[in-house]
């Protein structure tokens, strides 16, 4: 058996611009009434957002995932941001050694508490 909900997230996850719901049914092969209540249930969940958008005079939706909020505490350690946000350097995360501190820093703040 399908799961139309998880495979619908994908879908919508995956089109960071959105997709539109009368496209949405024809690339999950169901009927657009399938389709309208997969959209309610990922609506109820709260994993995305459903905006009115007119194609060709024709009122659909625009279907996004929900942006969700970023935990503070994951991007602080020793009251710092992570080096990431903002870093203009070309680097291989393994190797950038601005993050290795600041994940060192990270563990050390842990083993306190």
């Amino acid at each position: 058996m399908v799961d139309y909900e998880a495979e619908a997230l994908k879908i919508i996850q995956s089109h960071p611009e959105g997709v539109l719901q009368s496209e949405l049914w024809k690339l999950l092969n169901i009927d657009s009434r399938k389709c309208s209540r997969v959209v309610k249930k990922l609506l109820d969940a709260g994993v995305i957002d459903r905006l009115e958008f007119k194609k060709d005079g024709i009122k659909t939706f625009l279907l996004k995932r929900k942006k969700k909020g970023v935990e503070p505490s994951l991007i602080l350690a020793g009251g710092e941001l992570v080096p990431c946000i903002g870093c203009d350097r070309e680097c291989q995360v393994e190797e950038c050694d601005i993050l290795v501190d600041w994940m060192y820093q990270l563990a050390i703040e842990e083993l306190k508490e």
